[in-house]
C-alpha cells in the first residue's frame, strides 16, 4: 500500500458516504485530481471536521491501492478565511471547472499553482473577473483545448492587428467578416496576440489577469462569452451548476 504525506491540496467537493464519513474530490499538486474517503469526518470529535473545507490550502496524507484512497491526515496551512458572497460563488465555479474538465490522476503542477493563486485573488472584488478569465484560459491550455491565439486555426495565417476573430469550439480561432461582426462575439487580433504573449510568460496567471483587466467593457464581455461557450461545449453541453446559480443570483 502506497502512502503519500505532506501533499499540497484543495478540497473541490465532498459527498456523504455513510453516517460518519465523506468522499472527497481533491486537487493535489503532484497527483492531480483524486478521490479520497475521509473516515469518521462527520463526527463532532473528528480532527477533519473543521479542516476539510473548499478553497482552503491543505497539506494531506493519504494511501491505498483502490481507486478511492483513504485520507490519513490533513493540516490547514492557514492564511485564508472562508470567502463569502460573489467570491464564494466564483470559487465554487472554479472548482466545478476543475471537476468537469480535469481527468483523475492527471497531474498539472502549473495549473495547481494557478488555482492556489486564484483562490486568493477572488477575495478582492476588483480582481474577480480578470482572475476568472485568466484561469479559464490556463485550464483550457493545460488540457489541450485552447488553440494558439496568434494565428487563424484553419489557415495558420498570422492575425491582423485590427481584424476581428472569434474563438469557436471546433474551428479554433477564425476571422469574422465585417457583416457578421455584430452577430458573433469576437476580439481584434491585437487582443488575441496580447493574450498569447501573456500565456507564454513565465508567470502567465498574473500577466493574463493584467491583459484582461486592461480590456474595455465590450472586449471583456466578448472574451467572457467566447470562453464560456468553449467551456460549455467541452463540459458536455450542460450549464455548470455554479454558473446557473450565479446567473440566478444576478437576475434577482
Amino acid at each position: 500500500m502506497k502512502k503519500i504525506a505532506n501533499e499540497p491540496a484543495f478540497v473541490l467537493h465532498r459527498y456523504d458516504w455513510s453516517e460518519s464519513s465523506l468522499i472527497l474530490e481533491v486537487f493535489t499538486r503532484h497527483y492531480g485530481r483524486i478521490a479520497l474517503v475521509a473516515k469518521g469526518a462527520k463526527r463532532p470529535s473528528s480532527q477533519f471536521r473543521p479542516i476539510l473545507l473548499p478553497l482552503q490550502p491543505l497539506h494531506i496524507a493519504f494511501g491505498g491501492d483502490a481507486e478511492v484512497q483513504t485520507l490519513k491526515g490533513a493540516e490547514w496551512m492557514g492564511g485564508l478565511t472562508m470567502p463569502g458572497g460573489d467570491a464564494l460563488l466564483s470559487g465554487y465555479y472554479v472548482n466545478e471547472l476543475v471537476l468537469k474538465l480535469l481527468a483523475r490522476d492527471d497531474p498539472h503542477e502549473a495549473l495547481f499553482d494557478a488555482y492556489a493563486a486564484v483562490t486568493q485573488l477572488l477575495r478582492d472584488p476588483q480582481l474577480v473577473d480578470s482572475a476568472l478569465r485568466a484561469f479559464e484560459l490556463l485550464l483550457l491550455r493545460e488540457i489541450g483545448l485552447l488553440p494558439s491565439l496568434d494565428q487563424a486555426s484553419l489557415t495558420l495565417q498570422s492575425l491582423q492587428m485590427d481584424a476581428a476573430y472569434t474563438l469557436m469550439p471546433e474551428a479554433g480561432l477564425r476571422s469574422v467578416r465585417a457583416d457578421d461582426a455584430d452577430e458573433r462575439p469576437s476580439l481584434a487580433g491585437r487582443h488575441w496576440l496580447a493574450l498569447q504573449t501573456a500565456l507564454d510568460d513565465a508567470a502567465p496567471l498574473h500577466t493574463l489577469r493584467g491583459v484582461c483587466a486592461l480590456m474595455g467593457g465590450q472586449e471583456k464581455t466578448s472574451l467572457k462569452n467566447q470562453l464560456r461557450s468553449l467551456l460549455h461545449y467541452h463540459s458536455g453541453g450542460k450549464t455548470l451548476r455554479t454558473r446557473q446559480m450565479m446567473m440566478d443570483v444576478q437576475a434577482l
